[in-house]
C-alpha cells in the first residue's frame, strides 16, 4: 500500500492536549464522488475551476469592460451564499502539465532532434520554476440535508458558468477526485507526493477521503509558523489601509516565485441591513460633529473647525450611503489571508519579506496570524470554510479591485508548437495553429527583430513533431541551408540556374468539384494577363482563345493517350499561333521572350524533385518582370503541392518570406488572396512574413488576407509602422509597448482571440546556427 494512503497522526497541539490525528484537522465532513462536500452540519459547497483571461495586457476599455462585469459577477451572490476565492501557486516536480512531443527516431537528423528536445525541456522546468498557478471559486449553501442541498448547488453553479462565460471565462466544475487533488497539492507543498486515489479503494480499505490527502503531519505549536509534512509554513491576512486600492495587489502576489495559496472569503450583507448599519454609522457621526460644535463654542472657538478625521469619517459614510442606494453598490465582508510555505525556515521569511513588501507598496499591511496558524490554514483550504473572524467591510466595487485575472496561458497538447515563453506569466508558450478556425498566420517585424528566425523555429519544431510536409518561398535564399540540413530539395529559379518548375505541369486526379483543367487553365489565363500587361489586361477574345489553346495542349492528357507528355508554355505558344485570330498572334508574340527568348527558364520540364517533404524554392537575382512570373509561377506550384499533399491526407505548412512583394502588383496580389483563401481548405497552415509593413498594409488586398488570419506573431516594430498597426490591428496602448524598441525575439503572439505577450531566448548551437541571419553571428561562425 502506498505511504500516502496510510493513516496519519499529527503531534500534540499543546501541553496539556490529546494528540489528534492529522485527518481531524482537515475541516470537512464528507467529499463525494460528484464534488459536493459536506463541510459540516446543515453546510454544503461546490468548486468551478476557471481560466484566465487577458486582463494585464488589454486595452483600457477592455479592462474598464472586465472590471464591470466583474462587478456584476460578485453581485450576484446574497447573503445566503458566501463564497471562496482561491489562487493556488503550487510548485509541481515531474508532473508538469506540459510535455515534450517530439517522438524519438533515428535518422540523419538526430543531432537536431536532441538540441530541440534538450532546449524544450529546459523551458518547460524553467516555466516558473514549476510554478502551476490555479483559480478555484467555492460556495456553499445552508440546506438540511444532501437532497436539499445538491438542487441548489447546481442551480449556482450552472448561474456562475453562465456568468463566467459572460465574460468569456472558461470554467468547469470539480468532481470529488479533482478536488481532493487539488487539497492534496495544498497540503502536500513542494509536490513530490502523487496523489493516488480511487473510490473503488474506499470499500477495499476502509478508509476515508481524508486518509488519501492527508500529510504526515501538522504541527501548529508555533505562534507564528506551523509545520505540515517536511515543509514550514506561515498564516497571514492582509490588512487594508488604503482608502483606494490598486488592481496590480493580486497580480503582484500571484506573480511570485513562490508556493502559496491567497485566498478571500466573502460574505454578502443583505442590503437593507447594511444600508441601516450605514445610516446608523451616518447618525452616530452626525452627533459626534454636534458635540464637537458645542465643545467649540465653550471653548470660544469657530464651531466650524471639526477634526480631520471625524470630516474624513463623514465624507466617506455619506458617498457609501449614496453608493448603496443608488450606485449598484452592495456591502460584502472580506477576509484576505495569505499561506505561505516553503521547504526551509529561512526560504518561508524571505517569501514572507516579498510578500510584505508587495502589500506595503499598495499601502497595506501583512499581519501574521498569530496563535492562529491553525484555523489560518484550513481557512485557506479551498473547501468554502472560514475560522477566521478577521473582516473588512467593503462595497463590490472595491471587492472588485482585486481582479483575478491576468493574461491568457497558452498550453496545448497534442502536436503543439513551441512559441517561447510568456512574458507576464514566463510560462512556456505551446499552441497548435491547426486548431484555430483559421491556421493561417502572420510574422511581421522590422529587420533584425528575430522574424525569420521565429519562423525557422516553427519550421524546425513542425519537421520534427510531425509529419506534415514544408513549402518556402523565399525571395532572399535565407533558408536554403536550413532546408538543407533537413534533407529537403532547394530549387533556385533564376535565369543561370540548373533548376526548372514547369508552369504548366498538372495532376489530372479530380478532387472534389474542382476540374484541374479549369484551375489550370485560370492559372494560365493570368500568367498570360501578366505577360501581355497593359492597363486593361486581357480581352474577351484573347482570353477565349487562351482557354480553347489550354485545352488543346492538355487533350492528350485528358484523353490518356499514352504518348500524351506534360506540354512546355512553347507548346502553347506555337497552338497560339496556329489560331486564326489576330489576338492570337498578339499574345503569342507576348510569349515569345519567355519560351524562345532570353527569358525562357520556365520553358524546361520541371527537374527538380518537388515532392521532397521540405522544398524551398529561391527567388532571387531576377528583373522585375520575371519575378513577377516566378511568383505567379511559384504560387501555383504551392497550390498544386498542397492540393496533391491533401489528396494523400497530409498537412502542409506554407512560408512566404518577403511577403510584400507578392502585393505590389494588383494581379500577382489578387490571384494570391485566392490562394490564401483556398489553402485552409486543403489543410494547409500558411505563414506569410515581411519587415515591411508600410508596403504591406497599403496593398487594397490585406484586408481580405487579415480576414483570414486567426495567427499573428509582432515582433519589434519601426516607429513609423507601429502607428499603421496599431490602427489597423486595434492594438492597444500597453500592447504596443511590447513591440517598441524590444529586443529580438521579443513581440506579441496573437492567437485567435487570445494575445500574449511572449519572450524567446532560444540557446546557441547548431539549431541556432541553421536559424540566425545575424550578420555578427554569421561573421562568427566564419571565424571559428
Amino acid at each position: 500500500m502506498p505511504k500516502n494512503q496510510k493513516p496519519k497522526s499529527g503531534p500534540a497541539r499543546g501541553k496539556g492536549r490529546a494528540a489528534i490525528s492529522a485527518q481531524q484537522t482537515i475541516p470537512y465532513v464528507q467529499m463525494l464522488k460528484d464534488g459536493i462536500c459536506k463541510v459540516r452540519e446543515g453546510y454544503y459547497t461546490k468548486t468551478l475551476e476557471y481560466e484566465d483571461i487577458n486582463y494585464s495586457v488589454a486595452s483600457t476599455e477592455d479592462q474598464a469592460a472586465i472590471f464591470d462585469g466583474w462587478c456584476g459577477f460578485l453581485n450576484y451572490f446574497d447573503s445566503a451564499l458566501p463564497f471562496q476565492l482561491s489562487f493556488v501557486n503550487h510548485r509541481s516536480h515531474g508532473g508538469s502539465r506540459y510535455k515534450v512531443n517530439i517522438p524519438p527516431a533515428q535518422d540523419d537528423f538526430n543531432s537536431i532532434r536532441g538540441e530541440f528536445t534538450e532546449m524544450l525541456k529546459r523551458q518547460i522546468a524553467r516555466s516558473n520554476n514549476g510554478i502551476v498557478r490555479s483559480k478555484y471559486i467555492t460556495f456553499g449553501v445552508a440546506a438540511a440535508d444532501l437532497a436539499a442541498a445538491r438542487p441548489r448547488l447546481e442551480r449556482v453553479e450552472s448561474d456562475l458558468m453562465g456568468n463566467f462565460k459572460k465574460l468569456g471565462v472558461q470554467s468547469q466544475p470539480l468532481e470529488g477526485r479533482e478536488w481532493l487533488a487539488l487539497l492534496h497539492g495544498q497540503m502536500h507543498p513542494g509536490g513530490r507526493e502523487p496523489f493516488r486515489f480511487s473510490w473503488g479503494d474506499i470499500p477495499k480499505t476502509g478508509m476515508g477521503t481524508k486518509d488519501y490527502i492527508a500529510p504526515d503531519s501538522f504541527d501548529f505549536r508555533q505562534s507564528r509558523t506551523f509545520r505540515v509534512g517536511q515543509s514550514w509554513g506561515a498564516a497571514s491576512y492582509l490588512q487594508i489601509l488604503a482608502s483606494e486600492l490598486s488592481d496590480k495587489l493580486l497580480l503582484e502576489l500571484l506573480e511570485m516565485d513562490a508556493e502559496m495559496t491567497v485566498t478571500l472569503h466573502v460574505q454578502t450583507v443583505d442590503q437593507v441591513k447594511a444600508i441601516k448599519t450605514i445610516k446608523g454609522k451616518v447618525s452616530d457621526i452626525d452627533k459626534m460633529r454636534v458635540e464637537e460644535q458645542k465643545k467649540a463654542i465653550r471653548a470660544g472657538y469657530d464651531p466650524d473647525i471639526l477634526p480631520p478625521d471625524l470630516i474624513t469619517f463623514s465624507k466617506d459614510a455619506a458617498a457609501l450611503l449614496a453608493d448603496l442606494q443608488s450606485h449598484n453598490e452592495r456591502m460584502f465582508l472580506l477576509t484576505f489571508l495569505i499561506v505561505n510555505t516553503a521547504p526551509a525556515r529561512q526560504r518561508l521569511e524571505n517569501d514572507l519579506f516579498t510578500v510584505g513588501g508587495i502589500a506595503q507598496k499598495y499601502n497595506c499591511a501583512l499581519k501574521r496570524l498569530d496563535f492562529q496558524q491553525e484555523q489560518g490554514f484550513v481557512s485557506s483550504l479551498a473547501l468554502g470554510y472560514n475560522g477566521i473572524e478577521i473582516q473588512r467591510g467593503m462595497t463590490t466595487s472595491s471587492t472588485a479591485i482585486f481582479v483575478p485575472f491576468m493574461t491568457r496561458e497558452l498550453r496545448m497538447d497534442g502536436q503543439a508548437l513551441y512559441y517561447g515563453m510568456n512574458a507576464l506569466s514566463n510560462n512556456v508558450i505551446m499552441a497548435n495553429r491547426k486548431k484555430l478556425k483559421s491556421a493561417n498566420g502572420m510574422y511581421l517585424g522590422s529587420t533584425g527583430s528575430g522574424k525569420s528566425f521565429a519562423a525557422k523555429r516553427e519550421l524546425v519544431n513542425v519537421f520534427l513533431a510531425t509529419q506534415d510536409r514544408i513549402i518556402v518561398v523565399d525571395p532572399m535564399g535565407e533558408y536554403a541551408p536550413l532546408v538543407r540540413r533537413l534533407g529537403g530539395q532547394v530549387i533556385e529559379i533564376a535565369p543561370d540556374s540548373p533548376h526548372h518548375i514547369n508552369p504548366m505541369d498538372i495532376q489530372l486526379t479530380v478532387n472534389g468539384d474542382e476540374s484541374p483543367l479549369s484551375m489550370k487553365a485560370d492559372f494560365l489565363l493570368s500568367l498570360c494577363e501578366l505577360i501581355v500587361g497593359g492597363s486593361e489586361g486581357l480581352q474577351p477574345v484573347e482570353k477565349t482563345v487562351i482557354d480553347r489553346c489550354v485545352r488543346l495542349v492538355y487533350r492528350g492528357l485528358a484523353l490518356g493517350l499514352e504518348d500524351a507528355k506534360v506540354p512546355l508554355l512553347q507548346d502553347l505558344y506555337e497552338e497560339l499561333l496556329k489560331q486564326p485570330e489576330p489576338e492570337a498572334r498578339r499574345i503569342a508574340t507576348a510569349l515569345e521572350l519567355y519560351c524562345t527568348g532570353s527569358l525562357n527558364l520556365f520553358n524546361h520540364p520541371t527537374n527538380v524533385k518537388t515532392d521532397s517533404r521540405v522544398v524551398c524554392v529561391v527567388l532571387k537575382g531576377m528583373g522585375e518582370n520575371l519575378r513577377k512570373i516566378a511568383m505567379h509561377t511559384t504560387n501555383d506550384f504551392v497550390s498544386a503541392s498542397v492540393d496533391t499533399n491533401f489528396q494523400k491526407g497530409l498537412a502542409t505548412w506554407c512560408y512566404f518570406d518577403e511577403f510584400h512583394i507578392l502585393l505590389r502588383d494588383p494581379l500577382t496580389a489578387s490571384y494570391f488572396v485566392a490562394v490564401w483563401k483556398m489553402l485552409r481548405k486543403k489543410g494547409c497552415v500558411p505563414s506569410a512574413l515581411t519587415q515591411n509593413v508600410k508596403d504591406l498594409l497599403a496593398s487594397r488586398e490585406i484586408e481580405n488576407i487579415l480576414d483570414n488570419t486567426d495567427f499573428m506573431v509582432l515582433l519589434s516594430q519601426a516607429q513609423s509602422d507601429r502607428a499603421i498597426i496599431a490602427k489597423q490591428l486595434g492594438i492597444s496602448e500597453h500592447q504596443l509597448s511590447y513591440i517598441t524598441h524590444s529586443n529580438s525575439g521579443e513581440g506579441l503572439l496573437f492567437y485567435g482571440s487570445v494575445t500574449i505577450p511572449f519572450v524567446d531566448r532560444f540557446p546557441k548551437g547548431e539549431i541556432y546556427d541553421l536559424l540566425t541571419t545575424r550578420p555578427e553571428d554569421l561573421n562568427n561562425d566564419a571565424g571559428a
